[in-house]
């Protein structure tokens, strides 16, 4: 039996974090990541969920709180779904980053690959949690129906993970705010699953009438 699995970025964040690298900051949705995620809402309540489970980031909490009118079951929150830690570039804007590191914050995925953004979660220990986070929904969850709200970098990272491509493979694919992306994965046999993806970056804010 397949299982469905719906990976839910959060959504718009406050205006001054627009642009930055926010990583472990906690922040507040802007007014239009509040209507975002109504409209993220909306659009999951037509697909019958077995279970949720959430970052304990704020940003996410919020982004979840229209869903939970339409889904009555309890809500698991892992502390590993939180987002990477951008080290020395957290609260920083992306000029910014160009000006201090003399690099482009647009090479952002190439770097944590390379261990070359000081102070940031190393890739092996940021892959290593994910990966954990996936092997207990996935099996607490097989051939059920599951969504997971989040951040953009845990997508991508999940997305590497179940595609088995580096990070950086990701760097043209969007994750945008409220975003959903939806994967059918097969039954695990001899180590592999088949995963299909269903859609990739659906935004229901802007996708839908």
């Amino acid at each position: 039996m397949k299982t469905r699995l719906f990976l839910l970025r959060h959504g718009e964040v406050e205006t001054r974090y627009h642009r930055v690298f926010g990583g472990r900051i906690d922040m507040e949705l802007s007014e239009r990541g509040t209507q975002q995620a109504d409209r993220l809402a909306h659009w999951l309540a037509r697909h019958p969920l077995d279970a949720v489970y959430a970052s304990p980031m704020r940003r996410v909490q919020l982004t979840l709180e229209p869903f939970r009118r339409h889904f009555p079951g309890e809500v698991t929150v892992l502390p590993g779904l939180r987002e990477v830690d951008f080290g020395d570039w957290t609260g920083l804007g992306w000029d910014e980053v160009q000006h201090r590191f003399g690099v482009s914050a647009y090479d952002w995925l190439h770097l944590l690959e390379r261990n070359h953004v000081a102070g940031a979660e190393a890739l092996p220990a940021y892959q290593e949690r994910i990966s954990q986070c996936l092997d207990v929904i996935l099996r607490e969850q097989a051939g059920k129906s599951v969504a997971v709200f989040c951040h953009g970098g845990v997508i991508r990272m999940a997305l590497a993970i179940l595609l088995k491509q580096p990070l950086s493979f990701f760097e043209h694919i969007e994750v945008d705010y409220a975003s959903a992306t939806w994967l059918n994965l097969g039954e695990i046999k001899a180590g592999r699953a088949r995963t299909e993806i269903q859609l990739l970056n659906f935004t229901p804010w802007r996708d839908l009438p």
